[in-house]
């Protein structure tokens, strides 16, 4: 059996590892890696592999570093099936069709421009239409249901906590009368955060393949995040700016809403209007409350009345239309902006950057890992001078980063998975990780008495 590190290995995003065993081929993720321009589109575009030699893929949650790829997988020969939960196999959906209108989009923003210019035109990296391609073959598998994804590979999707329906994957292999037990981590998530029930560890295994993302450090408490979000809100409100928040439509957009529902009841902050600027984040929380079985106990007992506080309150409005989107840059009174993406790469969030980032007034407030080389990173590192859509503007507005809304499981509970797993044959893989988060985290397991511990490269491949 070989596994094959072909995306988020010493990086965060492009989740996907090749396990080749029995003949077959079967893919853990297929997501889209983010980064340069350039390097991302022939990255993406590019499969170290046939695709059509993909006898199946298991997909560990919808984010687009896990999930965004798949379009172009199955527009490039891939037949088989996809394996998910039932709310990642609806999230997925909505994720890779947005994703394809967003490919779209910029291609003809950046194609109007370039012809001005004499230059050569831009092909999106896929379609809407290759999006919708996908869907047809993907299946639902609740959690905690063995079955073959490929021959001699029983797979179980056990709860991972990161965001709605996501997983984390038992395989259990047996090739030529051995058995190996693998725990692929997905993306593990946190305690006590709303809504969702925590991760559970994993069991025994003899190979851990672990997300490292935040490997460097425990995150704070979300109650500090929680006054640090308020603070920045309050005085950005009081000195008459626009709060922009650039946010994953899934998962963190639906936190934030819930955290600014508090404030607002509670008066630690103005009542302002808040917008929502993002189809796919409309589209999303239609299905948070369609797939309640995601639910702790906690959010249950909200859920009675049929809707939750943190998808619906006074003064919070969900825009679809790009019209609407556009008439919030017209608006000069306070208010709350939360649009995607969640890098600042791609969408709407783009537009409301460029009006507002010159704004002394105005604060952008980063609530998410930023990848290297992408505008949030660029905004995250307090850069003066911001190009958008290939025009430079020079930052007035502030930028405030909130580190403890992470939905990514912190250094003590990576720990504390890897201790859960053992992995004591085959040894603990790190991926999704940069080497600020993965390398530290490295060191820690070493200190507490796991010494096969690997970083690989990118492309690695190790045989057991």
């Amino acid at each position: 059996m070989k596994i094959r590190f072909h995306g988020a290995a010493q990086t965060v995003t492009g989740s996907m590892h090749l396990v080749e065993v029995n003949g077959s081929k079967l893919l853990l993720d297929c997501g889209l890696f983010q980064g340069p321009r350039k390097e991302t589109y022939k990255r993406n575009q590019n499969f170290p592999f046939d695709p059509a030699s993909i006898n199946a893929v298991v997909l560990s949650h919808a984010h687009v570093d896990h999930c965004g790829n798949l379009p172009n997988l199955v527009k490039q020969g891939f037949s088989g099936n996809i394996f998910a939960t039932p709310a990642s196999v609806e999230l997925a959906e909505i994720m890779m069709r947005d994703s394809g209108h967003i490919q779209e989009s910029d291609a003809a923003y950046l194609n109007y421009r370039e012809e001005r210019r004499g230059t050569d035109m831009i092909e999106p990296l896929y379609t809407q239409e290759d999006a919708e391609n996908v869907r047809p073959l993907m299946k639902s598998i609740d959690l905690g249901i063995d079955f073959e994804a490929s021959p001699g590979v029983m797979v179980r999707l056990v709860e991972a906590g990161h965001i709605l329906g996501s997983a984390s994957v038992l395989l259990e292999v047996e090739e030529k009368g051995q058995k190996t037990r693998i725990w692929f981590s997905g993306d593990v998530g946190r305690r006590n955060l709303p809504l969702l029930r925590d991760p559970s560890l994993p069991e025994p295994v003899d190979l851990l393949i672990s997300e490292s993302t935040y490997g460097d450090k425990p995150h704070r408490d979300p109650a500090v995040a929680y006054l640090e979000l308020r603070d920045v809100v309050s005085r950005t409100i009081h000195r008459g700016g626009k709060v922009v928040i650039p946010s994953f439509a899934v998962g963190r957009t639906q936190e934030i809403v819930y955290n600014l529902h508090q404030m607002i009841d509670s008066h630690d902050i103005p009542r302002v209007p808040v917008f929502v600027d993002s189809p796919l984040a409309v589209n999303a929380s239609d299905i948070f409350k369609k797939h309640r079985e995601c639910f702790d106990d906690e959010t249950w007992a909200f859920m009675q009345n049929g809707t939750h506080p943190a998808l619906d309150f006074q003064g919070l409005t969900y825009i679809r239309s790009l019209e609407e989107s556009k008439q919030l840059n017209a608006r000069k009174d306070p208010m709350i902006i939360i649009s995607a993406s969640g890098m600042a790469e791609t969408g709407r969030i783009l537009h409301h950057l460029k009006n507002n980032i010159e704004d002394k007034r105005s604060s952008i407030v980063i609530v998410s890992w930023q990848a290297p080389h992408t505008l949030g990173r660029r905004l995250a590192d307090q850069e003066e001078r911001i190009k958008i859509f290939g025009e430079v503007f020079y930052r007035q507005a502030e930028v405030v980063t909130i580190g403890g809304l992470s939905a990514h499981a912190g250094q003590d509970m990576l720990v504390e998975y890897a201790h859960a797993a053992q992995a004591r044959k085959h040894g603990i893989f790190l991926v999704h990780g940069e080497e600020r988060g993965a390398l530290p985290l490295k060191t820690k397991l070493n200190e507490n008495g796991h010494h096969n511990v690997f970083y690989p490269e990118l492309h690695q491949s190790i045989e057991i």
